[in-house]
């Protein structure tokens, strides 16, 4: 197995194990993250009914201005929070799947604290 490979797995296994201790209801969504290589993906998931309530990604935030990365996981974080507030939710469980606590998730994470969730 290529280095690359190995990176994925690894990933994949920590998000196994984060995922089989937390899980989102309807009062208290699960923020789920996904990064790819240029993008951040955000979603609030109702995993009692398996529905996902809000989602959100930074592609149209990143190719209007020049942002870096960070920032713009940022904004994509406040205006999660901004979407999650209409809809009456205000508390969330954060999964950042299988990725360490820094850079863009800990942006999206304090992004999302700024626009008004709590963790």
């Amino acid at each position: 197995m290529n280095k690359t490979k190995e990176k994925i797995v690894k990933r994949l296994n920590r998000h196994k194990r984060v995922r089989a201790k937390i899980s989102g209801t309807g009062e208290k969504p699960r923020l789920c993250v996904f990064r790819s290589n240029k993008n951040i993906f955000l979603q609030l998931i109702d995993d009692s009914v398996s529905k996902t309530i809000v989602s959100v990604s930074d592609i149209k935030e990143s190719k209007k201005s020049k942002l870096t990365k960070t920032d713009s996981a940022r904004e994509a974080g406040k205006r999660l929070a901004e979407e999650a507030i209409k809809k009456n939710i205000k508390e969330v469980v954060f999964d950042r799947g299988g990725h360490l606590y820094h850079g863009r998730v800990k942006a999206v994470a304090e992004g999302a604290r700024e626009g008004g969730l709590k963790f």
